[in-house]
C-alpha cells in the first residue's frame, strides 16, 4: 500500500553544525540523498527533513529566503508517542544547541512543547491521548 510522505526543505546557515544537531536527536542522515550542499534527515518512514545550504534553496525559489531566526516561515509539528516523549526529544533539542520556543501547552488530553533549532525553525512536539483522539 503506498504511504504518502513528506521531504520539508529548511535553508540552513551551516549544514554541517545542523546535521550534528540533528543526530544529536536521535535522527540520521541519508547518504544516498546528501552531499555538500544537503543533507536528508530521516525522521521517520514518511518524515524526511531536507537541510540545505542557503545556496542551493535558493535554486527552488525565485522568492527572497527568509531569516528564520527573525520571522516564521513555517510551524512544524511532530508527534511523540508520551508527555515524557515530548520532553525528552525537547530536552536533547536544547542539549544540542537549540532553545525552548514558546510555553509548555497541557490540556490534560493533549500536551506539548516546542524547540527551536539551529537556524530558527520551530518544531512543535504533541502527544495527544489516544482515547481522545478516538473521540
Amino acid at each position: 500500500m503506498y504511504q504518502q510522505m513528506i521531504f520539508v526543505n529548511l535553508a540552513v546557515n551551516d549544514l554541517d553544525a545542523s546535521k550534528k544537531f540533528f543526530t544529536e536527536l536521535g535522527y540520521s542522515i541519508n547518504a544516498q540523498f546528501s552531499d555538500e550542499t544537503a543533507a536528508s534527515v530521516v525522521i521517520s518512514d514518511t518524515i524526511v527533513a531536507m537541510l540545505l545550504t542557503r545556496q542551493k534553496y535558493a535554486e527552488f525559489t525565485k522568492k527572497e529566503i527568509v531569516d528564520s531566526t527573525k520571522s516564521s516561515e513555517v510551524l512544524l509539528a511532530l508527534s511523540a508517542e508520551s508527555r515524557e516523549k515530548v520532553d525528552e526529544l525537547v530536552e536533547k533539542a536544547v542539549a544540542a544547541g537549540g532553545s525552548v520556543a514558546g510555553e509548555t501547552q497541557d490540556h490534560g488530553f493533549m500536551y506539548g512543547r516546542a524547540f527551536d533549532d539551529l537556524d530558527g525553525h520551530t518544531w512543535e512536539v504533541i502527544w495527544m491521548d489516544p482515547a481522545a483522539v478516538q473521540g
